[in-house]
């Protein structure tokens, strides 16, 4: 794991570097607050840190309240709240340790405080304790956003996307669409087979789908064996190619009825297609009217692509 460490003073930030990389931890070493704050404002961030109190530029308080007031929602602002992105967890280092400074810094946002000169064994169970919370607050998030059996989004968290998609879409004046994947007389799979071949099935059928679509399009499992796909960015005649291919990866190799056997289970797959649009302007309207394009695949003889 990542872990910041922003210190002025050198020797303490060598001691810091030394026994954070002693304990397994890649550091990442600043000696200013401005450095501190973008980094963990960045990309791909660290999720840990340790801030000084007192440092050039901005204080290790001040970015700790800078990086809690960028938990207030806007207009893209996920249903899922902060679980659609990871924590970071503070811990204020400073000479500090009056009662009322103690306060202040917790109160600006910080999780944890740890006074100078500290001691190595107390900073060490600090700082585990901080990495336990956020290896519990992954699996919570983890939890929240996949689904448990095929490991793609779960039905809110790419409902929730769809969402973001669209104002996307809106605001850059581009295109979106959405198909929506039913598994062709999937209770007959699970009466014949059993469900442990069932969600083996599931589980096949997420890879084949996320492997024929391109990297940045969006899979989700949405009920028993329905999926959604959202593809940003594409014109009419690549969605179709997109959704045909698909199709395909169902149709061309069989599953296996069991592990133990070689025994081929075929499986198809109907697939319905809407765009946004000023008739499919949000959520619900596109995904009703890819609802009746996929019962329009199903009506039409299933294992089919409709609009």
């Amino acid at each position: 794991m990542k872990i910041l460490v922003a210190e002025d003073d050198v020797t303490s930030l060598f001691m810091l570097e030394s026994l954070l990389t002693k304990w397994g931890f890649q550091v990442v070493s600043v000696q200013d607050g401005d450095e501190a704050l973008k980094i963990l404002q960045g990309e791909d961030p660290p999720l840990l840190a340790i801030l000084d109190w007192i440092l050039p530029g901005r204080s290790g308080p001040e970015i700790c309240g800078m990086l809690s007031s960028r938990e207030r929602p806007d207009e893209e602002s996920s249903c899922l709240g902060d679980m659609a992105k990871p924590y970071q967890y503070i811990i204020i280092l400073t000479v500090k340790g009056d009662r009322e400074s103690v306060i202040a810094g917790l109160e600006s946002g910080a999780d944890d405080y740890v006074t100078k000169p500290f001691d190595s064994h107390e900073l060490r169970l600090r700082v585990m304790g901080g990495k336990r919370i956020l290896d519990l607050q992954e699996e919570l998030r983890n939890a929240a956003i996949f689904d448990a059996l095929t490991g793609i989004f779960n039905r809110r968290a790419v409902i929730d996307r769809l969402g973001k998609e669209i104002i996307r879409a809106k605001r850059e004046d581009g295109t979106l669409s959405v198909a929506m994947l039913d598994i062709d007389h999937f209770k007959t799979v699970n009466d014949t087979y059993g469900h442990v071949t069932g969600d083996r099935v599931l589980i096949d059928s997420a890879e084949r789908i996320t492997k024929s679509v391109r990297p940045y399009d969006i899979v989700g499992r949405v009920g028993g064996e329905e999926f959604l796909m959202i593809f940003p960015g594409l014109e009419n005649g690549d969605i179709d190619a997109i959704c045909e291919r698909v199709r395909l990866s169902f149709e061309s190799k069989p599953f296996k009825a069991c592990e133990e056997e070689d025994e081929g289970l075929s499986v198809s797959v109907s697939i319905g297609i809407c765009d946004l649009s000023e008739e499919y302007p949000d959520v619900d309207s596109l995904l009703a009217e890819a609802d009746k394009a996929l019962y329009r695949a199903k009506n039409s003889g299933r294992n089919r692509v409709s609009r």
